[in-house]
């Protein structure tokens, strides 16, 4: 089986940081480090097997709009790609042991559609509610998503001047935590069972 610390393994693309220092900035374990690297590749051969994970349209005539959001959010160096350091550091907001700030922030993001630091569209909201229903294959008629909606905007919206900022979506989402109730995979406490076929090496680099 082979090893994350390879010569070959540390030259390639997308595999820049040490399992030391991912393991240390997420509440992974160095060992979840490895067996997640595992999984990495996995994924990156489904695709383009050049050791990257690209975007995967499901639908070519059809946008997927929460899978492009989850995408841009995993590629933060926005290069088209997404990078083992990249993978690692996302999957950490989704892990049980993660600060509860840290999935805030991520489901902050994920509604700021326009990149502007607010949540400041009823529209793209509700656009983005509609694919997250359909993801979690709940049913709701347009009426009651509207209605949904509307009134989770306008009470997020403590200042009322239209928009939602970080301060307030903070807020909101404590009075409302089941917000946060698809921010936390608990299969991630188990991921070196999962993967367990790993050498670990956590020697530092020079």
């Amino acid at each position: 089986m082979g090893c994350y610390h390879s010569k070959k393994t540390r030259n390639s693309p997308g595999y820049e940081d040490h399992p030391n220092l991912l393991a240390s900035q997420t509440p992974f374990t160095v060992g979840e480090v490895e067996a997640l690297y595992e999984l990495y590749k996995k994924i990156s051969r489904s695709i383009f097997n050049d050791g990257l994970i690209h975007k995967l349209f499901r639908n070519r005539n059809k946008k997927n709009l929460f899978a492009d959001r989850i995408f841009d959010l995993f590629d933060y160096k926005r290069n088209g790609v997404i990078e083992f350091g990249e993978f690692v550091r996302s999957l950490g907001t989704f892990h049980p042991n993660a600060p509860v700030a840290d999935k805030i922030s991520f489901t902050f993001r994920l509604y700021d559609l326009r990149h502007t630091g607010y949540i400041d569209s009823i529209d793209d909201l509700k656009e983005m509610v509609v694919e997250i229903l359909h993801e979690s294959e709940l049913v709701l008629s347009d009426d009651v998503v509207e209605i949904i909606v509307n009134k989770s905007f306008w009470e997020a919206d403590a200042k009322g001047d239209g928009r939602i900022d970080r301060d307030e979506w903070r807020d909101f989402v404590s009075i409302n935590p089941s917000l946060l109730k698809n921010m936390t995979l608990p299969y991630l406490k188990d991921i070196g069972k999962v993967f367990p076929s790993f050498e670990v090496h956590s020697e530092v680099e020079d």
